[in-house]
């Protein structure tokens, strides 16, 4: 195994410790931005969470026709997404619909842009 060692001439000791201090500052941010990242990186979660993008809001049983798969395989992807909270639900009569939160619709929309390029994809 090689030994890495850091050949820097001056450490600038202010700045590792202004930089330790933010990264522990933002700790808890961290945890949830990764969090998120990682439920969003499941390939069904990332296609749920593109569509409610694009069309707004829509139920279980639309997730489970446009993705193929079954209703139940549908509603545990969602619960896992509301549970994070990055989508909510909303109930009208009968039938409960599912939107992004604001927030993370902001987060993923550059995201969600490049599946328009697949030049842009092919080069990442």
């Amino acid at each position: 195994m090689n030994n890495n060692t850091c050949v820097r001439a001056n450490a600038d000791q202010q700045q590792i410790t202004r930089c330790s201090s933010r990264l522990k500052e933002l700790n808890h941010s961290f945890e949830r931005l990764s969090g998120m990242i990682e439920l969003a990186g499941n390939q069904t979660r990332m296609k749920i969470l593109f569509l409610l993008f694009e069309e707004d809001r829509l139920c279980v049983c639309d997730l489970s026709d446009a993705l193929g798969i079954s209703v139940s395989a549908a509603s545990q992807h969602l619960r896992k997404l509301k549970d994070r909270r990055l989508i909510f639900s909303r109930k009208e009569a009968q039938t409960i619909y599912y939107e992004l939160t604001p927030g993370f619709e902001n987060l993923m929309k550059p995201f969600f842009n490049m599946l328009e390029f697949e030049e842009t994809l092919e080069h990442i």
